[in-house]
């Protein structure tokens, strides 16, 4: 029996499909750095709010903004996304903040 044999057409589709591979390969990579980046920042903010307080952990949240609204920018993310993220953030360092007043 003959191989079967790919029409120009099918040759063309192929080769896009392909290429559409590779993009959606790369654009998700770009994603996962940006999200990773946030991620961690994040992560750091909440550890140094529980070890060493709120005063230490609201130097890290311009960091985490700016991270998770550049992670919006490219798409990444959605705006809402980063904006209820940093939105979290800044409510328990000022909760926390709140509560040291309280006990000194």
């Amino acid at each position: 029996m003959a191989k079967a044999v790919l029409s120009p057409k099918k040759q063309k589709h192929k080769r896009r499909v392909k290429k559409n591979v590779r993009v959606a390969e790369r654009r998700r990579l770009e994603n996962r750095y940006h999200i990773s980046r946030m991620k961690t920042a994040f992560k750091k903010l909440y550890s140094v709010l529980k070890k060493e307080g709120p005063d230490a952990a609201s130097k890290y949240l311009p960091l985490c903004q700016k991270l998770a609204y550049r992670a919006a920018a490219k798409g990444a993310i959605h705006k809402n996304e980063a904006a209820r993220r940093v939105s979290r953030a800044a409510k328990k360092i000022k909760a926390a903040l709140e509560k040291s007043q309280q006990v000194a």
